[in-house]
């Protein structure tokens, strides 16, 4: 029998100043902070204990995901693949923006107004790609793939409907399997790796 199997460790990049600040990203090429490495780094080492054994990560190109990507891979010594159909949703003239900002001109309802934002169907276009690509060519593996908030909430709700949650957090980890053509999650938007050393 033919072995069906992926495991995809899902990761949001660590937190960028603008995170911080509360300032929507996008495309922008906004850099890790501090506290962002540092949570890599926490995410790393527990990656390192993990009972699963990673074979790679793959990466959006953006510096905030490239190096928390890099962050990872040295810690378990395997390599990284930059996948730009991982970048973040263009979030067009909104970049930049604080959530008052964006109210302030489009209103409320502003992720249906903006103009020039890439729409749900164009991540999901690109999502989809990079997973059915990686099911064909890495059967039998396990992968950790480092992205963004808004590409990985919207990757969730496709792979697995039944699965919400209000927001994904920096170096957080989702696991989902994909076995006989289903997709199922193991762990969902998990950061005790982080909260360990604020509550120590």
């Amino acid at each position: 029998m033919t072995l069906d199997f992926l495991r995809l460790g899902w990761i949001r990049h660590g937190q960028t100043e603008w995170n911080r600040l509360g300032k929507i990203q996008g495309t922008t090429d906004v850099p890790l902070d501090a506290e962002g490495r540092r949570q890599a780094e926490r995410l790393a080492e527990r990656l390192a204990g993990d009972v699963w054994r990673w074979h790679g990560v793959a990466s959006s190109p953006l510096s905030r995901a490239a190096e928390t990507a890099r962050i990872i891979a040295r810690r378990l010594s395997v390599p990284v693949v930059l996948d730009d159909r991982l970048r973040e949703r263009s979030f067009g003239s909104a970049e930049g923006t604080t959530e008052a900002e964006r109210h302030a001109r489009w209103g409320t309802e502003w992720r249906t107004r903006v103009p020039d934002m890439e729409r749900d169907e164009q991540i999901q276009a690109r999502g989809l790609a990079f997973v059915e690509e990686w099911v064909r060519r890495h059967n039998g593996e396990s992968w950790l793939v480092v992205t963004h908030g808004s590409f990985l909430a919207r990757m969730v709700l496709t792979l697995c409907p039944r699965l919400e949650d209000p927001y994904i957090r920096n170096a957080s980890l989702t696991v989902m399997e994909h076995r006989n053509g289903t997709w199922n999650t193991v762990l969902h938007n998990c950061t005790a790796h982080v909260d360990a050393v604020r509550d120590g």
